[in-house]
């Protein structure tokens, strides 16, 4: 793809005319809270009885949630301030408890939106650690620059991948499901799936702990905010919530009428909502049994009229998959599938209270000139092909085509669709289909487009994967595999991408990429795409003029038994700038 002409001169990476931003960042850049923002080597390890640091997330404009794990059973102080001296404080509390591998939490009131605040969690030893975080602004446009990415595996720890983040400054981050491997071997729990609670908080403490003396999701979520979704793999792979036990045969001896209310699934959803700062919401109780009393992860989030952002959970309610496609090859299967997904207005992937709320929410923010309109979730909602599509929203494409066309005929604008799941960044703007009785017919989003963000460390990712699927299939012969081992990774991704497009061009799908996306402009990198590395997504919106700025940091992906033998080499790697993105708002 050929770069696009600029729009306007790049903006700097490091801008900080954002109120507030410039004293915040001078604030924290010197004493031992600015060094531990500063990364893992410019400060002490973390205490050994704190061994996943603190963090702070779910953060609104007047509350936030303080969370930590002390391996020492008693106390916990939590004390937080407008000051990095924290001095005066703005409260402080005392939290007991005796498990020894239960994180300890307290949702924070009576904050001020549009603050920095600072805190330090104390405990039964009389270790210590610190953080930070900012509340969202109320109103006005201050500017925004947040992360997002998802896909870690225990074995692959301590991930280098998102050791930059500290440094960019950030209002927050997104940590976009799959947030353990539950259903992978690793060194804390090595069987082929974690069941019980015990072993699935082994496999969260795992992730978020300390390894080869490095510990960079401390660090990430000392920095700054977080929000945390669940996806498949907290539990085990590919799984339905809102389906029956009996269709699945991981819960078909368990109790419940849907898999959300099996003793696995509860063991699952427990273990995340430990092991991340979540606060404790419900759904009310309703007609609709799926969700009636259930935990609500669903969150909307205003940043001043900069941002909204509206977090899904794609995995709880969903009814269960299409039996997928037996051979990608055949056009006829191909078909009846496509069709057979547009026709059932019966099923849901987000559950019909999470679709009603979603919509609520966006007119609410289109209302309010909220300039952007970020929806998270796992699943990529583009249209990739009929291969592992039951999965995505393409096997639930009437819900599909619902969401898109309601942000269609309501002329919802600047809608930006955050993703992650299949381990690598893949953009595309967007379509919807229509079933005619005789043909499916597509319509354009105007304005709307999606980016996936790859994985913190999955081995293999996308682009491998791409090709190890294309060869089960016949679709490439072993001379162009060789060919794609020996090519540079700009080449494997625009491979990657001729295979996509293969498969989607010829359904009437948009190509991969960013040329159906108005007013955008490649501003570093030759590509839109990055399917071969391990890394994490930038969003950062300009106050003066609301442009978006989408910057992909990577390194070269690993494996578990290189990381092995080379831990040193492994841990040296610095993301770096893959690729960049510049979109004006509508």
């Amino acid at each position: 793809m050929s770069k696009k002409a600029a729009l306007a001169p790049a903006a700097d990476s490091t801008d900080t005319s954002s109120p507030g931003r410039r004293e915040f960042m001078q604030l924290t850049a010197g004493g031992a809270l600015g060094a531990a923002m500063l990364g893992r080597s410019a400060f002490a390890a973390l205490p050994a009885t704190m061994p996943c640091g603190g963090a702070c997330g779910d953060v609104g404009p007047t509350s936030a949630v303080l969370w930590t794990l002390s391996t020492v059973p008693g106390r916990v102080v939590f004390r937080w301030s407008t000051s990095p001296s924290l001095s005066p404080l703005a409260g402080s509390i005392t939290r007991r408890q005796t498990a020894t591998d239960k994180p300890f939490k307290h949702v924070v009131q009576g904050l001020v939106p549009g603050t920095n605040y600072f805190y330090s969690m104390t405990n039964e030893a009389g270790a210590v650690v610190t953080g930070r975080f900012r509340t969202p602004a109320a109103r006005g446009l201050a500017g925004l620059r947040f992360g997002v990415s998802g896909d870690w595996r225990g074995e692959l720890a301590p991930y280098p991948a998102i050791k930059n983040v500290p440094s960019r400054d950030l209002d927050f981050f997104v940590e976009l499901g799959d947030t353990i491997y539950a259903d992978y071997p690793s060194p804390a729990v090595p069987a082929p799936q974690a069941r019980t609670l015990a072993e699935l908080r082994a496999k969260h403490a795992e992730g978020y702990g300390t390894r080869l003396g490095q510990n960079y999701w401390a660090d990430l979520r000392q920095s700054t905010s977080v929000y945390v979704m669940i996806d498949d793999h907290e539990v085990t792979n590919d799984f339905a919530g809102g389906a029956a036990p009996a269709s699945d045969p991981r819960f078909a001896s368990e109790p419940g009428s849907f898999i959300n209310e099996t003793p696995f699934f509860a063991s699952g959803l427990a273990a995340f909502v430990d092991y991340n700062p979540v606060r404790p919401e419900y759904y009310p109780a309703s007609a609709d049994a799926r969700s009636s009393n259930k935990r609500k992860l669903y969150r909307y989030r205003n940043f001043g009229r900069d941002a909204a952002m509206f977090l899904l959970d794609s995995r709880s309610f969903r009814d269960a998959p299409l039996p997928p496609v037996a051979n990608p090859t055949d056009p006829a299967q191909i078909g009846a599938y496509l069709v057979n997904s547009l026709v059932r207005t019966d099923r849901t992937l987000l559950g019909r209270q999470q679709v009603a709320e979603l919509k609520a929410d966006l007119l609410d923010a289109q209302a309010a000139g909220i300039v952007w309109k970020f929806i998270m979730v796992p699943e990529p909602i583009q249209n990739l092909g009929v291969l592992g599509a039951s999965d995505r929203f393409e096997g639930y494409a009437a819900e599909r085509t619902e969401l898109l066309d309601f942000i269609v005929t309501n002329n919802i604008l600047n809608v930006v669709f955050v993703t992650a799941d299949i381990h690598g960044t893949v953009t595309n703007n967007l379509s919807l289909q229509r079933f005619t009785g005789t043909a499916i017919t597509q319509v354009p989003v105007p304005g709307a487009f999606e980016i996936s963000t790859g994985s913190v460390a999955f081995d293999a990712p996308f682009g491998p994967t791409v090709l190890g699927l294309a060869q089960a299939f016949g679709l490439v012969t072993p001379q162009q595999v060789a060919l794609y081992n020996a090519l540079p990774r700009a080449g494997k991704d625009e491979v990657v991408r001729s295979l996509i497009n293969a498969q989607v061009v010829p359904l009437g799908y948009p190509a991969v990429g960013l040329d159906g996306v108005a007013n955008v402009a490649i501003t570093q990198g030759s590509s839109d795409l990055s399917m071969h590395t391990f890394g994490w997504t930038e969003f950062a919106i300009s106050a003066a003029t609301g442009e978006l700025t989408v910057t992909t940091w990577g390194i070269d992906p690993y494996t578990q038994a290189g990381l092995v033998v080379d831990p040193a080499t492994i841990i040296a790697r610095a993301p770096a700038v893959v690729s960049e993105f510049r979109v004006l708002p509508a």
